[in-house]
């Protein structure tokens, strides 16, 4: 693994052995940041199941501004730190909290915070023919303090399984659909925010 653009590009990524890590593939990540381009300069993050850092890096190397990073697992969590420290970008601009993402959210909707940008690929759920998903992809999607969290004009990128079919509540405006493989990117806005922030080009 490693960040693809920006700043820090070439920049290699620590990541656990094992059967349950399921770092985002390179070429989702080069296709979800095409999409997003220079809506990235000056972006204020949140990072959920953040992981190593593949996703969070990459934003942070191309140009966001701060970033708040969420992983429930102080393993990946060591290796996010150690990804951040080699990869020359800076520190300060990061905040990392090692929870519950759904426990998170209301402490951070009380304390007034707001992101231009959210983006998850949490682990995948399982296939779920004739019945509702119940996956972590869902589960977001049906938070009703997450559409809060973002800013006016702000975008939400979710990553899933094609196998796990998602239902879109009201809350989110799908924008963009992106496919690889067995993976899916979804682009969403809330409906009633369409101005991107800073004037940037809408993915």
């Amino acid at each position: 693994m490693r960040i693809i653009g920006g700043l820090a590009a070439g920049r290699l990524l620590k990541v656990p052995e094992g059967l349950g890590v399921r770092p985002t593939p390179d070429k989702v990540k080069l296709a979800v940041f095409n999409s997003l381009g220079a809506f990235l300069d000056g972006a204020r993050v949140l990072d959920l199941f953040a992981g190593s850092g593949a996703l969070g890096l990459e934003c942070l190397s191309r140009g966001a501004r701060e970033m708040f990073s969420i992983e429930k697992s102080e393993k990946h969590a060591r290796f996010f730190r150690q990804n951040l420290a080699t990869s020359g970008l800076p520190e300060r601009a990061v905040s990392l909290r090692v929870q519950d993402v759904f426990v998170v959210f209301p402490h951070l909707a009380e304390t007034g915070r707001h992101f231009d940008l959210i983006i998850a690929d949490p682990p995948y759920g399982e296939k779920n023919v004739g019945r509702r998903s119940t996956s972590l992809a869902q589960r977001l999607l049906d938070d009703p303090v997450l559409p809060g969290l973002l800013a006016p004009g702000g975008r939400f990128v979710i990553g899933h399984t094609k196998r796990d079919t998602l239902e879109i509540p009201a809350t989110w405006k799908e924008l963009k659909e992106l496919r690889h493989g067995d993976t899916v990117m979804r682009f969403l806005a809330r409906p009633d925010a369409e101005r991107p922030p800073g004037g940037a080009p809408t993915p």
